[in-house]
């Protein structure tokens, strides 16, 4: 059997078929019986390329943190809300509460000495925290410090609240995959205690004190878990850790994922891989000058700007970045970033849910990777 070319194979013109009242009727029918013909939707259905509904877009810090300060001031933390959380709606995304067709991310503020309710859900969610101190979040009943640079998880089904244990507000970032729970119907939701189970302010949880010691697995848990049982990932090794990618790569040693670009990802030591089953999170640094190339992938991050000042192209287009900022990469958009002064930036995407489906595909530089 010979190759067939497209072209060759479809009629002249529009490749659609000729008007006619038997076609008319024919689409009536279609109509009554809920049935679309592929025929009239393929590019939709089936781009050449990924065609997102998400745009990329930027939100700043400035901007925002006030917004959760009058928040604090007008509205009750207490059932129903539940939280008093600011979420990033994509303009792109027909006004849902969605940072992108699978991810939210959002802006929750606790005041002096409040309390967020316990409740667990099937979502997945984290708290990335760009500043500020004095919240403990109890996951489980283990009540986990939360700090400047900290990554702390809270993984599906997993009862969990805040309390402010100081006299001055707090405000982080969550990241969750509710939209993609909800696209797909899997969330169920559960109100826990009023209150939270404990009370206490450790400087460690329990979970940090047992699993958050480099190259070691305590032999009480050798079963593997889906999340990662490290309750807070802390800005000192993340930190270190990154240094010393620098260092090593100015004493000639291959150590950044690009020149002048350290980069981590936070994983699960029970497995290796993702620190939970939806969301991937890592951290990123530039050296001052540093410019990474343009690069496209399949599926959609979220950056928040920690520390330093830089911009990010964005389908062409640069937006000056500063402490505190949030931006989204959609689907396929093309974006590059490039530093001013040292750029540090934490990054949380669907990576997980797209290479575990094998729909992972990445451009650098125009070229396939």
């Amino acid at each position: 059997m010979h190759d067939v070319d497209l072209k060759d194979a479809l009629p002249e013109g529009t490749g659609q078929p000729e008007e006619s009242a038997e076609l008319h009727d024919l689409y009536a029918a279609f109509e009554r019986e809920h049935i679309m013909p592929l025929w009239t939707q393929r590019d939709d259905l089936m781009p050449f390329t990924p065609q997102p509904k998400a745009v990329p877009h930027v939100w700043r810090w400035a901007d925002i943190l006030p917004m959760a300060e009058r928040s604090g001031e007008l509205v009750p933390v207490g059932r129903g809300g539940e939280r008093r959380a600011l979420g990033l709606a994509n303009p792109g995304l027909g006004g849902n509460a969605y940072v992108a067709p699978t991810l939210w991310a959002a802006i929750q503020y606790l005041g002096p000495r409040e309390t967020a309710p316990e409740h667990r859900h099937s979502q997945n969610a984290f708290r990335f925290v760009v500043e500020g101190e004095g919240v403990w979040t109890v996951v489980n009943g283990d009540p986990v410090r939360m700090s400047r640079g900290d990554l702390l998880l809270t993984p599906g089904w997993h009862f969990h609240g805040h309390h402010n244990d100081t006299d001055h507000p707090m405000a982080w970032i969550d990241g969750l995959d509710i939209p993609f729970c909800q696209q797909n119907d899997v969330g169920f939701f559960e109100f826990g205690s009023d209150r939270v189970t404990d009370y206490a302010t450790p400087r460690f949880s329990r979970s940090e004190r047992l699993w958050a010691h480099p190259g070691l697995r305590p032999l009480s848990g050798l079963r593997d878990t889906v999340s990662s049982p490290i309750g807070a990932y802390r800005w000192e090794h993340t930190d270190r850790a990154l240094t010393e990618q620098l260092l090593l790569e100015e004493e000639g040693q291959p150590a950044t994922a690009e020149p002048g670009h350290a980069a981590v990802r936070f994983v699960n030591p029970t497995t290796g891989g993702d620190v939970m089953s939806t969301i991937r999170c890592e951290f990123h640094r530039l050296r001052e000058g540093t410019k990474t190339p343009d690069r496209q992938e399949v599926g959609s991050s979220v950056f928040q700007i920690f520390e330093g000042r830089g911009s990010v192209v964005l389908e062409g287009k640069a937006h000056r970045l500063e402490k505190g900022d949030l931006f989204v990469v959609p689907s396929w958009v093309a974006w590059s970033l490039e530093a001013e002064s040292e750029f540090d930036l934490f990054r949380f995407s669907d990576a997980p849910i797209i290479e575990r489906l094998d729909f992972a595909r990445t451009f650098i530089g125009g070229r396939e990777a």
